[in-house]
């Protein structure tokens, strides 16, 4: 029944081309540091001012997998959501994320193969109007018919 179904999630069979969700995230220092601790990236880049001020980036930026991790927070949890299985993901980075930037991660419905429960979904970030990653999500969708 589509009542017991986790809140967020929809089904393969509820899926239609051009549904959208997203999620905003403002990136805090604490984010960046949380990221570099559980992925032991700690490229100074991310953690001391001083070295990225010497960069190509003028400052320090958010890892870039912490981004793409927004994404993967809208495909688990609202576009197909709880019971979703990412089967693979490409990502492009355009532009840095910046301590204190608002991120807007967007996912987009763009092919559904209902007979294998494929779900094809372009995938963006922003901030502001400044694109800052961009791909393309292939997902294995929920279906009531296997509950």
């Amino acid at each position: 029944m589509l009542d017991n179904q986790p809140r967020g999630t929809i089904c393969i069979e509820d899926i239609e081309i051009g549904m959208t969700r997203q999620l905003r995230k403002t990136v805090t220092d604490r984010d960046i540091e949380l990221f570099a601790e559980v992925s032991t990236d700690r490229n100074p880049v991310h953690l001391d001012e001083g070295y990225a001020q010497d960069t190509i980036f003028g400052g320090r930026i958010a890892h870039g997998m912490l981004t793409a991790g927004l994404i993967s927070a809208v495909i688990g949890e609202q576009l197909p959501g709880h019971g979703t299985v990412y089967l693979g993901q490409s990502l492009k980075f355009m532009a840095p994320v910046r301590p204190g930037d608002t991120v807007e991660a967007v996912v987009k419905v763009t092919a559904i193969d209902h007979a294998r429960r494929r779900v094809t979904l372009e995938t963006h970030c922003a901030v502001g109007n400044t694109v800052v990653l961009k791909g393309e999500a292939l997902v294995l969708a929920p279906s009531r018919k296997f509950d």
